[in-house]
Parts: structure tokens; C-alpha cells; sequence
């Protein structure tokens, strides 16, 4: 395939003449996330914001997190809503927020579902958070810093009776005594006080929950709508892929040279054939023809978009040419078929204007030689049939580039064998852009064209 498939300009040409196409994919994509978001019904998320007091590490506030949405409290929130644990704990987040704030989010189907699941989770998490923090320790291990305490307060008064036991500044040995006795105080007290700051009773177990859960009053992603229309921009990018496959994987030969090893003759050179809108070309009939009429897949994307020609003269120009070679390759005036196969209809258009030239060409009265008796005949490419050596004796192959696959022009090619004609030359026609035709000298289309259509022959009809 050409590298014309992978251009932008070729993705612009898709949704140029396959627009309607896209458009019929992009509202089945959207009726498919329609579809996706009734079966699945939309979700509220709200969260509730637990503050932490006290002084807390990152790595502390991640952990609280992870306690917040583990299987101990969503259980416990769980069978106070009446549910159980597993419906709930992929409902249910917490992530640590800046300012010692753990946002715990709670999922459901409506917004006040949404509300009480995360509100009883963030109530369940102070609950088992002050649980770990101490409350319901060994009472052994709790009552040792009260009796820290008792001691520290004994020692206090015990402090105070050797000061007051002292005799006050009447030597430097009892100011001394004092001093130290001061000294031993205030390291005392010192002591407690970071005793009381690291107990996690007192600072650890301080959580506040900063209020009931906001409800929320719109969807959780993905929405109704982001569904549709994800539905639709996805099934549109896979048609242009697919386009794009297709056009990549397609075996249609596009270049002459190609087209003349195809069917092992020579190219005798390229026409031009005027454009004509899709309304004029013939259309089948059927349910099937009228879809793919309304579609717009009746007409190939991949064919590049058609240059703007010369006028009807500098075309006539490249028939006369083509003449002028096929009477320079036979020994003789004879009579050539010329093959068209079926469906090609710019090439069966280039067919009869070739034939007009043939039949009109000005140096055939003054030429020994004379030129060529021209018929056109269609060639089916599933079943290639050509007529069988009688009148005609050698074929004219005309088509267009990038219809037909090598091993359909091999099948033309032996179809013309079997019927005894030699492929003599190969004429390739392209659709151009018409500019107005000159005053001077009648059109083509004045001239009579010798056409034969469907004609009798042995071995079968063509």
C-alpha cells in the first residue's frame, strides 16, 4: 500500500467522503454507553475530614490513613449500617490531606447512602483509633505513669521540705543547697511534661471529626454522559482505524509499473477523464445499494482527490497520443477489443472517448497504415470471459489505478490469452477536475463512439 494511508491529509480525506458512515458509528457508539451506563447505575462519592491534633510525622498520617479504610473499621461501620464488609470495602478511601486531615470518601447509589457510609466510617475510625492509642490497654502498663506521677509529686514536696529545712542565706553552703534543690525541680518537672506530650493517651487519641459529610448532588465519573459520549468517540476512532487497516492491508495496485507487470504488457500512456458527481454514476438496486447509497460506501475513500486538468482540448491531447503509440506497435490496421473491466466505470468512460479519437483521428485519412477498429467490451474480474479470436485479433487493456489487485489484471490477462487476443498495451485513466472547454472545435462527446456492449461470442457472453 502507498504511505498515503498514515498521512493526516488521508485521515481528512476519510471524514470528507465517509462522513455520514462515521456518523452512523459514532450514534451506535453512543446508544453502546448508553446501554453500559444502565447496566451500570450511577454512584455518589462524598468525604468526611478527621482532624489529627498534635504533632504528626508524614509517614504517621499515611498510617492512620490506612487504618481508616482497612477491613477493622469498615467492618464495624458495615454491621452498624446493616451490611456487610465486603459490599463495602471497595466503596470506601482515605488519604491524608494537608493539615494532619484524613479525608475518608464513602461510595453508594444515592447521595444520602453516600452521606451516612462516610460518616459512620470516619465515627468508627476515632472510635478504634483511640482503642489503639490506649484507651484499652493492659492496666497494668497503664497505671505505671500515674505512679510516675505520685513519685515525681512526692519528691516535689519531699524537695520543698529539705529548702525550707535549710537555713536560708545565712551561709553559702545552704544558698548552694537551695539552688540545687531548685535545679532538681525544674528537671522535674521538665521530665513530666515531655513524659505527658509523648503519652498517646493524651495526644495521640485526639481526634476530632470536622463535621457531618457534604451531599453530593452530582455523579461520580464516569457519568451518563462521559459514558456516551466515550461510547462514541471510541467506536469513531476504531471505524478511522479501521479505515486506515483496510486501506493499509488493501493489495489494489496503484502504480503503472506495477499495473503493466500485472498484466505483462506494455503502458502506452495515461488519460484523463472528467469527474462526475456521485448522483450521475450508475447505482444498483435493493436494500442493500440504497444503504450503502446512504451511507456513502459506494465511493472509494482511499483515491486521492482529483487534480484540476486542462481544458477539453489538452485532454483530447492524451487520446491522440495513446493512438499514435498503438498504431506505431501494430504491424498492421486491425481490429483490438478493448477491455474494460466491469465495474470500472472511469476506466469504461476513457474507453469511449478513445474509441471517439480512434474513429476521428485526422491523420488516418493521409496514413498508409490507417488506424485501429476500437470495441469496447466489459470483462467481469471474478469471471473473466473475453471473446473468442474472430474480427479482433489483439486486446487493449483499459482501467483505473488503485481498483484492481495483481492477481485480478493476472486473471484479465489470461482471459484475453485463452481467447486468443495479445494484450498489446495498457491505457491507465484518473479522474481530473474539468476547466471549461474552449469555443474552438466541438466536444468529444459530438463524436459517434463505436461501442459494442454485451456483445455475442464463442465461449460465452461478455
Amino acid at each position: 500500500m502507498s504511505e498515503d494511508a498514515i498521512r493526516l491529509v488521508t485521515i481528512g480525506r476519510i471524514f470528507r467522503r465517509r462522513w455520514r458512515l462515521l456518523a452512523v458509528v459514532a450514534v451506535v457508539g453512543a446508544l453502546v454507553g448508553y446501554g453500559a451506563s444502565v447496566l451500570f447505575p450511577p454512584r455518589y462519592t462524598t468525604s468526611t475530614s478527621v482532624l489529627l491534633a498534635g504533632q504528626w510525622e508524614e509517614r504517621e498520617l499515611l498510617t492512620q490513613a490506612e487504618i481508616a479504610a482497612s477491613s477493622a473499621v469498615v467492618d464495624r461501620a458495615a454491621a452498624a449500617l446493616g451490611r456487610t464488609g465486603s459490599e463495602l470495602r471497595d466503596l470506601v478511601g482515605a488519604k491524608a490531606a494537608d493539615g494532619n486531615i484524613i479525608k475518608i470518601s464513602g461510595t453508594a447509589d444515592t447521595p444520602e447512602g453516600a452521606q451516612r457510609l462516610s460518616d459512620q466510617v470516619a465515627q468508627q475510625f476515632v472510635t478504634f483509633a483511640a482503642r489503639i492509642a490506649g484507651d484499652d490497654t493492659d492496666p497494668d502498663a497503664a497505671a505505671e505513669p500515674e505512679a510516675l506521677r505520685q513519685k515525681v509529686v512526692q519528691t516535689n514536696r519531699r524537695i520543698t521540705d529539705l529548702a525550707n529545712a535549710a537555713d536560708p542565706g545565712r551561709t553559702v553552703e545552704s544558698v548552694q543547697a537551695r539552688t540545687e534543690l531548685e535545679k532538681l525541680r525544674t528537671t522535674l518537672q521538665a521530665a513530666m511534661k515531655k513524659l505527658d506530650e509523648a503519652d498517646p493517651a493524651t495526644s495521640k487519641a485526639n481526634l476530632v471529626v470536622m463535621g457531618p459529610a457534604a451531599r453530593p448532588t452530582g455523579e461520580a465519573p464516569p457519568t451518563r454522559r462521559q459514558l456516551i459520549a466515550a461510547g462514541a468517540l471510541l467506536f469513531l476512532l476504531l471505524a478511522v482505524v479501521g479505515h486506515l487497516a483496510a486501506a493499509r492491508m488493501s493489495r489494489r495496485l496503484r502504480t503503472e509499473p506495477e499495473i503493466a507487470a500485472a498484466l505483462g504488457s506494455t503502458l502506452l500512456g495515461t488519460v484523463d477523464v472528467p469527474g462526475e458527481p456521485p448522483a450521475h454514476r450508475p447505482e444498483g438496486r435493493g436494500p442493500r445499494a440504497w444503504i450503502r447509497r446512504l451511507l456513502g460506501v459506494d465511493t472509494r475513500w482511499d483515491l486521492p482527490t482529483p487534480r484540476t486538468s486542462g481544458d477539453e482540448a489538452s485532454r483530447r491531447i492524451r487520446y491522440r497520443r495513446v493512438c499514435a503509440r498503438l498504431r506505431e506497435r501494430l504491424p498492421a490496421p486491425r481490429r483490438l477489443l478493448v477491455v474494460v473491466p466491469d465495474g470500472d466505470d472511469i476506466a469504461r468512460r476513457a474507453a469511449g472517448q478513445l474509441v471517439a479519437e480512434a474513429e476521428n483521428d485526422p491523420s488516418a485519412s493521409s496514413s498508409n497504415r490507417g488506424h485501429p477498429m476500437l470495441r469496447v467490451v466489459g470483462v467481469s474480474v471474478s469471471q473473466p470471459m473475453v471473446p473468442d479470436r474472430d474480427v479482433e485479433s489483439g486486446a487493449l487493456v483499459v482501467l483505473s489505478a488503485g481498483s484492481w489487485t495483481a492477481g485480478e489484471l493476472a486473471g484479465i490477462a489470461e482471459a484475453c490469452a485463452d481467447g486468443g487476443h495479445e494484450v498489446v498495451g495498457i491505457v491507465v485513466a484518473g479522474t481530473v477536475r474539468a476547466r471549461p472547454t474552449r469555443s474552438a472545435g466541438g466536444p468529444v462527446q459530438d463524436a459517434p463512439l463505436a461501442l459494442a456492449v454485451r456483445g455475442h461470442a464463442t465461449g460465452g457472453s461478455v
